[in-house]
């Protein structure tokens, strides 16, 4: 049997395509000219394009240039109690590290030290990297032994952290909404002689980034002095630079059900240093059944998926006006 593309010749898929290509060609170059891609990455380049294309997509859902269905397009109504897999982190933890400690007991620990050094000393002479590393696994040693003996001599990589801005501002400048919100951070600065600061934050195995940075992204054209923590922190961590950056709230960014366990631990840490003054909100994909735990644990607004960014930057404003001036 023969078939025939539909579209086949068809000028303007031709188009289309040579502009798909001529773009990424640039792109290309754009690396090359950076000194190739290693460069590119400590420059924080691919980053900058991704996070430019995010904010750009997502301010334009938000303001209604694109259109999806069931979310800004016929918006359906999501029943409030949905039966989801329930996930008894605490357990988990306690199988793992078990099974890790059953682990080392039943491993040579001379092979293991051995393979470790070897491992090491290829990282100092460049000698190949995964070879060493698979018989360090072949003799039980763990992801982060490995790790650390690589770390010991390439030190751990720390991205590029800027923010894009100006994006929203472009897009959703001229709306109501937007300059209300803008309004809100300048009463708010004005009162407290500084602009609101949020720490937005990823905590645990969770490695989605992008909504951390768009929100990111969203909030610095609102007005908001923000910081942006980095992936796979503890909540200790997050306290940690919280308070040391002084922040006015926690934004925590949640993807990969962990909140019921992280969000409780992140508002024990704020407590342990004297800040419980601090709001923290929480956002991402968290089931409403979860909603009461999350306000009895410390949270202080819950955003669900689809929330509109402009949106929760203005409930936050409020809910920063209420805490400080009223």
């Amino acid at each position: 049997t023969r078939w025939v593309d539909p579209l086949g010749g068809d000028t303007t898929i031709a188009a289309r395509t040579e502009a798909l290509i001529a773009r990424a060609e640039a792109i290309l170059h754009e690396m090359e000219a950076a000194g190739g891609m290693p460069e590119a990455i400590e420059q924080g380049l691919p980053m900058q394009g991704i996070e430019t294309a995010a904010a750009e997509k997502q301010s334009r859902i938000d303001g209604g240039r694109d259109r999806i269905v069931g979310l800004n397009l016929f918006p359906g109504s999501a029943p409030d109690n949905m039966e989801v897999l329930k996930v008894e982190h605490e357990a988990v933890l306690r199988g793992q590290v078990s099974r890790l400690a059953s682990l080392r007991a039943g491993r040579d620990q001379s092979a293991v030290s051995a393979a470790l050094s070897v491992l090491e000393a290829a990282a100092r002479s460049g000698d190949n990297l995964l070879n060493a590393a698979v018989q360090a696994a072949r003799v039980r040693c763990t992801l982060g032994e490995i790790s650390d003996a690589i770390e010991r001599v390439f030190g751990r990589h720390q991205p590029v952290v800027r923010p894009v801005r100006g994006i929203f501002q472009k897009h959703l400048g001229d709306r109501e909404e937007f300059k209300t919100a803008v309004e809100k951070a300048k009463r708010f600065a004005t009162s407290q002689g500084r602009q609101p600061r949020i720490l937005v934050a990823k905590m645990g195995q969770d490695g989605h980034d992008r909504g951390a940075k768009v929100i990111a992204s969203a909030f610095a054209d609102l007005g908001f002095d923000v910081d942006l923590g980095s992936l796979f922190q503890t909540p200790e961590e997050v306290a940690r630079q919280a308070v040391e950056n002084d922040v006015h709230v926690v934004g925590v960014s949640t993807l990969a059900a962990g909140h019921l366990v992280l969000v409780p631990a992140l508002a024990k840490a704020l407590a342990q240093h004297g800040r419980e003054d601090m709001l923290i909100v929480v956002g991402g994909v968290i089931p409403r059944d979860d909603y009461d735990a999350l306000y009895a644990s410390g949270a202080t607004a819950i955003f669900g998926p689809g929330t509109p960014v402009v949106q929760s930057a203005g409930d936050i404003l409020d809910l920063l006006l209420e805490a400080y001036t009223s």
